[in-house]
């Protein structure tokens, strides 16, 4: 599961000189040291508790997040109970509710998910509370603050801090109330010394040889708990990876062995350490002979605050040792995701590629400067044109490495133009203003669908059948991809529309069945046709380290449409939220989303709503613009199309629409 550098050896590490500062001299005191173990204790029980909420009964989900122990003193055989007070029914169905959770959660599948789950994050947070012990006090202090730690609502400021320039307000608002902040004395030293501490916890987590989903996370309470912006961690996390990049550049693999060579002339024995990190095979050259140059580009990247070289290297650890660790961690260098590994999967879904969002056709000598610690991945979920693969997906800002996912674009585009043709005929002008009558999950239930409108229904269904059943098939390919590593030891992020949401869902679904943990850091499901199920979610769940974002709206009759066939008993989750699952984060957009052809030009708009933490803003813009110009298009393709349809009838009018649909295909 993890491989910890650190575990076999008890020698401390090495003091950094007098002139550098580094952990050591920030924090002066046993006191200071201790309260940064304890608050990394603390921080890591929060995440651990998150984790066993999502297979507590008790935790539905709701905004208060606690549910009566009906079988208490709470419940309705309690003697001093007013009943004359009380919705009786209210709490029959709460009773009903919670004890099908807990028939749920009994099952032995689930009870395995949550041991295993457990037992990773377990791992993970044992190693953290090691590697941080050993530097600013002992393993043995670090590990005894554990059993201290509490994960109790901690004391949360007033206000989140916004500071940052080019983020939106809303992004501190959400973390902040994701990540509260422990009360810590920490929070009370100058700004440049909790900056200092962040970076350099960065760079012990970093020594891990994984930049794990959970690291991420436990980054973001301490930036929360230390008072500092979000923008200053994505901004180190950036500098951070250019300075590994470029370190490693200067000492290649040939210049290590050469080095090493040359020091041990009177023998050509050398050492080869061999060590596999998460599944993953790593090469690294013992003696640490790349470690002042890797240390040097990472230590400058804090500027004025003065981390020093010899301190930087003893944070990184083995990582400052080799060239191949540092391409691992990258993904070897960001070539898995757009090479060999991903012509193999293509085998499996047509077309399926990783797609930088960011392509400058740069050379070679520059492409460190766009890689990154963090990956995201936007999945698109129908097409008209081959661009809107990547289109949607370039309000991701630059604090991660941002990929589009290409997959099936024959089947998409069918789909794509299928929709597109159908929403601007006739039949489904008149369809609509029949079913806003009445409630998409009204004309669901009981099959009220116009019966102009299933006339027009072949030249879509079919289109949606196979695009839905390429896209679960798209959904297991990923999952296989990232536990492979094809994006290296680094934290993913997956955000996707229509069925580009539905890839995700298979994804986490497959990736849950395999216990495949610390891989995801957040996804975003946009007006998913898929079920909303609660224990299909808390599977889901239960693979990600942070935000899981079901993005809904309740007038999406296209949804409701193309759905119908489908097992509609187990809810639309792009139509309603999901209940009964704590951990998950549901957003109404109905005041946005009249359509499901509208997301396509609101991916931007939404991220900026529920507070995403990276977004290019100018993008958004042009995003609302390009939505402008869509609709008021689509408007007068809908009134040209009245006109021609106008002496019609449905069969012909029908005929009509899939002439144009093969056309455009």
């Amino acid at each position: 599961m993890f491989s910890n550098p650190f575990a076999s050896s008890s020698e401390a590490p090495r003091p950094p000189a007098e002139d550098e500062q580094s952990l050591t001299s920030i924090l002066s005191t046993p006191e200071d040291r201790s309260s940064l173990t304890l608050l990394v204790a603390h921080c890591t029980e929060s995440m651990r508790k998150a984790i066993t909420d999502t297979f507590d009964a008790s935790q539905t989900g709701k905004p208060a997040d606690i549910v009566t122990d009906l079988t208490s003193g709470d419940g309705l055989d309690n003697p001093n109970l007013d009943t004359s007070n009380v919705d009786v029914a209210a709490h029959d169905r709460a009773r009903e509710e919670r004890a099908r959770r807990e028939k749920e959660l009994s099952a032995p599948k689930m009870t395995e998910l949550r041991e295993a789950s457990l037992q990773y994050f377990d791992e993970w947070r044992d190693n953290v509370l090691q590697r941080v012990g050993e530097v600013v006090n002992s393993r043995e202090t670090a590990k005894a603050q554990k059993h201290e730690a509490k994960a109790a609502s901690p004391r949360v400021p007033s206000r989140p801090i916004i500071e940052a320039e080019g983020y939106d307000e809303g992004v501190a608002i959400a973390l902040h109330a994701l990540y509260p902040p422990f009360d810590t004395s920490l929070a009370r030293f100058e700004k440049d010394q909790r900056a200092l501490i962040l970076h350099s916890m960065l760079l012990l987590l970093l020594s891990l040889e994984h930049y794990s989903a959970y690291s991420r996370i436990l980054l973001l309470y301490l930036t929360s708990s230390l008072r500092l912006t979000i923008d200053f961690l994505a901004g180190d996390e950036s500098k951070v990876a250019k300075g590994l990049l470029a370190g490693a550049e200067k000492m290649s693999a040939e210049e290590e062995t050469k080095k090493k060579a040359e020091e041990n002339a009177g023998s050509r024995k050398w050492k080869v350490g061999l060590a596999s990190v998460a599944g993953a095979a790593i090469i690294g050259v013992t003696g640490g002979l790349a470690a002042p140059l890797l240390a040097a580009g990472v230590g400058s990247v804090m500027g004025g605050l003065g981390l020093g070289a010899t301190a930087a290297a003893g944070y990184l650890g083995t990582v400052a040792s080799s060239t191949v660790i540092v391409g691992g961690l990258f993904g070897a260098y960001g070539g898995r995701m757009t090479g060999q590994m991903m012509d193999q999967y293509a085998k499996e879904v047509e077309d399926f590629a990783f797609i930088p969002v960011v392509n400058h056709h740069r050379p070679r000598k520059i492409e460190k400067e766009y890689r990154r610690l963090r990956v995201a991945v936007g999945i698109s979920g129908w097409l008209t044109e081959k661009d809107e693969v990547v289109e949607p997906w370039k309000v991701l800002g630059k604090g991660q490495e941002a990929f589009a996912l290409r997959w099936e674009l024959e089947a998409l585009l069918s789909l794509g133009n299928a929709i597109t043709t159908m929403i601007k005929s006739t039949a489904w002008g008149y369809a609509k203003s029949e079913l806003i009558k009445r409630t998409v999950f009204a004309s669901l239930s009981a099959a009220l669908w116009p019966l102009s409108l299933l006339k027009v229904s072949r030249i879509i269904d079919n289109p949606f059948r196979v695009a839905k059943a390429r896209s679960e098939k798209a959904g297991e390919v990923l999952a296989d991809a990232l536990i492979n590593k094809a994006q290296g030891e680094r934290p993913v992020t997956l955000i996707g529309y229509s069925l580009g949401a539905r890839v995700i869902y298979t994804c986490l679904t497959k990736l849950a069945e395999r216990k495949a943990f610390g891989l995801i850091e957040s996804v975003v499901l946009i007006g998913a046709p898929t079920p909303s199920d609660a224990a299909d979610w808390r599977r889901m769940r239960s693979v990600v380290a942070g935000r899981v974002v079901n993005v809904y709206s309740t007038n999406d009759y296209i949804l409701g449409f193309l759905y119908r066939s489908s097992s509609i008993q187990y809810g639309v989750a792009g139509l309603q939220a999901i209940e009964g699952v704590t951990g998950v984060q549901n957003v109404d957009v109905s005041d946005l989303v009249s359509g499901h052809t509208r997301y396509r030009y609101l991916t931007g708009s939404i991220l900026k709503k529920i507070g995403f933490e990276d977004i290019e803003l100018e993008e958004v813009h042009l995003e609302e613009e390009a939505l402008r110009e869509a609709d008021r298009r689509e408007e007068e393709q809908r009134q040209e199309r009245a006109k021609k349809e106008s002496a019609m009838n449905p069969d012909e009018e029908v005929k009509d629409m899939e002439k144009e649909v093969e056309e455009r295909n």
